[in-house]
């Protein structure tokens, strides 16, 4: 059996987790024997009924018979809400080397680039993600960028005029009386008690942003984890294995839905600050509020592509649907 809250695996018998302590629930289960002779129990699809085998730490498990998903909680298993994955558009390797050839030799420094590097690995497989769609509103006191450029241009072209206009007698003559003034001018009009102070743009701001913010349900692959990174979701479909080449591996997760809902709501937070800081600057004050909904299973077709250029490692993590780049290591 397997603690309904952390997934590590325990004898049948067991009344708490040795690891985090839960008492455990009953599971549905039907015996079955391993390779080594010892007997494991398999849980049993809540759809078809069929045994589902979990591999050690799993907590996210596809059906190899009907495609259902179940996801392990802390009330123990239960059917995955939504499941959905993205058909792949780039399927073979004459593809996805032409696109990262694109990729590789973008630009004047870059050029023959994959042509100089040595592929080490190319595969695909359909790896789960949790979508979470999350509404971020960010209230701050700042000054903003556009508005303050604004009134320093204006600024600057109002005190050079006035300037001229006050002290033109005193250049002509060669005196430096002039100049004078329109320094004394120009720093009192840009000061921020001024009349056309730069001060007049930092007022209190509120951004609202939805995301459907995309966390990878594997934690060996949290290196490669999306950031600002969204998929075309109007091209998803529900979760059928029979329409998936059977070549291609699908892969099950390990990192369940509350968890995935705390990392997008840090995801979510970092992007948030990241766009409020471009836009302003100055920033007194600012709180970002996040508002998590109900996520889905998504399976997504996925290129990894590894590459040694003069013994530095390089690595392109494709969206095999849209064929953009998700991650980029080393270029």
């Amino acid at each position: 059996m397997f603690c309904v809250k952390c997934g590590i695996q325990l004898p049948d018998d067991a009344v708490f987790c040795v690891k985090c302590g839960t008492k455990q629930t009953t599971i549905p289960a039907v015996s079955n024997q391993s390779d080594a002779g010892t007997e494991v129990k398999e849980i049993k699809c809540p759809n078809c009924s069929a045994p589902i085998l979990p591999k050690f730490g799993e907590m996210v498990v596809t059906c190899e018979y009907c495609g259902s998903s179940v996801s392990l909680e802390n009330k123990g298993w239960k059917n995955i809400a939504k499941h959905t994955m993205l058909p792949i558009t780039i399927s073979d390797q004459d593809q996805i080397t032409a696109r990262l050839h694109h990729m590789m030799d973008k630009g004047l420094l870059h050029r023959h680039l994959q042509e100089s590097s040595k592929l080490e690995e190319l595969n695909l497989s359909m790896i789960p993600y949790w979508v979470i769609p999350v509404t971020a509103k960010t209230n701050l006191i700042a000054t903003d960028i556009a508005a303050q450029v604004g009134s320093i241009a204006a600024t600057a072209a109002m005190a050079g005029l006035m300037g001229g206009a006050i002290s033109g007698g005193s250049r002509r003559g060669g005196g430096f009386g002039g100049g004078m003034m329109d320094g004394m001018l120009f720093g009192t009009m840009m000061g921020g008690g001024g009349m056309m102070g730069g001060g007049s743009a930092t007022k209190a701001y509120t951004v609202n942003e939805s995301y459907n913010c995309p966390v990878v349900a594997i934690k060996s692959l949290t290196a490669y984890q999306p950031h600002g990174y969204e998929f075309p979701l109007d091209s998803r479909i529900d979760f059928d294995s029979k329409k998936i080449p059977k070549s291609i591996k699908i892969l099950n997760g390990d990192i369940n839905e509350d968890a995935a809902k705390n990392q997008a709501k840090n995801i979510t937070d970092q992007i948030q600050s990241q766009m409020v800081h471009s836009k302003y600057h100055m920033i007194r004050q600012m709180d970002t509020q996040e508002d998590v909904a109900e996520g889905e299973l998504l399976h997504v077709p996925i290129w990894f592509a590894q590459y040694d250029h003069k013994g530095k490692k390089i690595i392109l993590i494709i969206d095999a649907n849209s064929g953009n780049a998700i991650n980029s290591i080393g270029l």
